[in-house]
């Protein structure tokens, strides 16, 4: 009885080890759908891990996923390098076609806009839509304008017909530091000056 028991049990662990040599065949001649480019694989969840250059990227299909090996993540995700796995994780927003890491997006599906590292249908107030790079400028506010100058003629205020006259205004520390577009802040125009100084002589403007 004994010995029925034994080959029983050898039989079973010989068919065990037939079974899991016949997988690791059809793992490593890549026959399984999903284990390109795979350290080790599952035949129903495909790549478990990766060759160290390559990145595992997880799809889900309802409850059930699958990995995959690939050497770039694709829109929506950034990869991850790890010291035992290299990963591709989603992008937060999905509304995000690239991003540098979760929550900081660097380019916007089509639609949207791109603004300090988040996408917006509509850039926000304080801001201008660049159609050709899909990105929010913040706009400039200058201050008012000064009122214009003593009309002059190279630094004379008399003795010629016409001259110009000048006016400015400030525009922002902030906006000059991020290099953001602002209006001219300075502006010029003809001007009638005196054609005759008192006492026939040249004064220099103050």
């Amino acid at each position: 009885m004994q010995w029925i028991i034994f080959m029983l049990l050898l039989f079973i662990s010989s068919m065990e080890m037939l079974t899991q040599n016949r997988w690791k065949k059809q793992a490593s001649a890549g026959l399984l759908e999903n284990c390109t480019g795979c350290v080790l694989c599952s035949e129903d969840n495909g790549c478990i891990t990766c060759h160290h250059r390559l990145f595992l990227l997880i799809w889900r299909d309802g409850i059930r996923q699958y990995g995959m090996c690939v050497h770039t993540c694709p829109p929506g995700y950034f990869g991850v390098r790890g010291l035992e796995v290299n990963r591709c994780t989603k992008c937060r927003s999905p509304s995000c076609e690239s991003c540098f890491s979760r929550d900081f997006c660097m380019k916007c599906k089509d639609k949207f806009y791109l603004y300090k590292g988040q996408c917006f249908r509509q850039c926000p107030p304080g801001t201008a839509a660049q159609t050709g790079t899909r990105e929010c400028q913040e706009t400039c506010e200058p201050g008012p304008w000064s009122e214009w100058s003593v009309c002059t003629h190279e630094s004379r205020t008399c003795g010629c017909k016409w001259g110009v006259e000048t006016r400015v205004r400030e525009v922002p520390e902030a906006a000059r530091e991020e290099g953001t577009a602002c209006p001219a802040p300075q502006e010029t125009r003809r001007c009638r000056m005196k054609k005759h100084c008192p006492g026939g002589e040249h004064r220099a403007a103050g």
